[in-house]
């Protein structure tokens, strides 16, 4: 993830859109707050103490990322919330500090709200702190979720197996349709992966291992997403099929010439373009916030990690490989991909 959390809106989306690094950061950072309808909640007056800067300055943040902030917690209290907010801590000893007893409406931030502020606000060396803390924590939380390996934190998708057992049925039919059908040498299958590669999610095998920091006997597919897993099944098929076709139509092995011009008409094909789009926004956005490696040529794809992906990844029902494949229910999935 990026590491300049007051310059990118989706790293401090990444950070508030993960509930586990939220829980360890309100029991780490214990900033204390106000316990009201079930919630803990901040004036501004308590947020300005907590970053040790004028009520002011959080005003003009709440105003200049208003629908940021209001989006992860920041709201106006009027009408019975705020009588009961009143009711519960004005009293004749402590009145303006925490509520003025003759407000119309008060504005109250969440934890998370709290979070999202102290990511904007600059010119504060308590913000600064926190930001820090934060990343800290939540490099640890997604480490630990993961086991220690985010390098392959794709497996613990649900969805993988299924995919990698999909993929590598087509990679099959792929691979004997080079063989049989294209007049080239042996490393025609190294060639035309990459163009595949590069169909995708526009890297080389050699780029996209770089990028990940692979060791020089992983495999790049064993790191990537179901939905990477899937597009590139998608084109595997496609072009094994039309690859045959040409062949049989031609009485003839094709020429790589012919071969590219396949795969340029699969690679804008309408059909195709949605699965390839989410394999790239996919691969993009999660590898920033999970794996906190940036692919260059994919920047633009770059979104907010939702907080389901969260729960897909790190979740308390999330099962390394191993779990998986002890599972029945997965092991008749695979069955059934097998027999189809």
């Amino acid at each position: 993830m990026s590491h300049d959390l007051t310059n990118s809106m989706v790293a401090r989306q990444n950070v508030l859109n993960n509930r586990y690094a939220l829980e360890k950061l309100e029991e780490h950072l214990a900033l204390g707050g106000l316990l009201f309808e079930d919630e803990v909640i901040f004036t501004k007056s308590q947020v300005a103490e907590l970053l040790a800067v004028d009520e002011r300055t959080i005003d003009r943040y709440l105003t200049r990322y208003g629908d940021e902030v209001r989006a992860n917690g920041y709201r106006i209290l009027k009408g019975n919330a705020l009588r009961n907010i009143k009711l519960a801590y004005v009293d004749d000893t402590n009145v303006v500090d925490i509520i003025d007893p003759k407000a119309p409406s008060v504005g109250v931030l969440s934890f998370r709200a709290v979070l999202n502020v102290a990511m904007l606000v600059t010119e504060s060396e308590r913000a600064k702190a926190i930001r820090s803390r934060m990343l800290d924590i939540v490099i640890d939380v997604v480490a630990e979720k993961a086991g220690g390996h985010t390098r392959f934190i794709n497996q613990r998708d649900q969805d993988y197996l299924p995919a990698a057992y999909m993929e590598d049925s087509y990679r099959k039919q792929f691979t004997d349709a080079l063989r049989d059908y294209l007049a080239m040498g042996n490393h025609k299958y190294a060639v035309y992966t990459d163009k595949i590669y590069q169909a995708v999610f526009c890297e080389k095998a050699l780029e996209y291992k770089k990028i990940l920091k692979l060791a020089k006997n992983d495999k790049t597919r064993d790191t990537m997403y179901a939905e990477v897993l899937k597009a590139i099944a998608s084109f595997e098929h496609g072009l094994a099929v039309q690859m045959r076709e040409k062949y049989d139509q031609l009485g003839r092995k094709l020429k790589p010439r012919e071969l590219d011009e396949i795969l340029d008409t699969a690679e804008n094909n309408p059909f195709l373009k949605p699965a390839i789009e989410d394999a790239r926004v996919r691969m993009a956005s999660r590898d920033l916030g999970f794996r906190d490696v940036l692919h260059e040529k994919l920047e633009h794809y770059i979104q907010t990690i939702p907080e389901g992906d969260f729960e897909r990844f790190l979740g308390e029902k999330t099962k390394s490989l191993e779990e998986q494949l002890s599972d029945t229910k997965t092991l008749q999935v695979l069955k059934r991909l097998k027999d189809r």
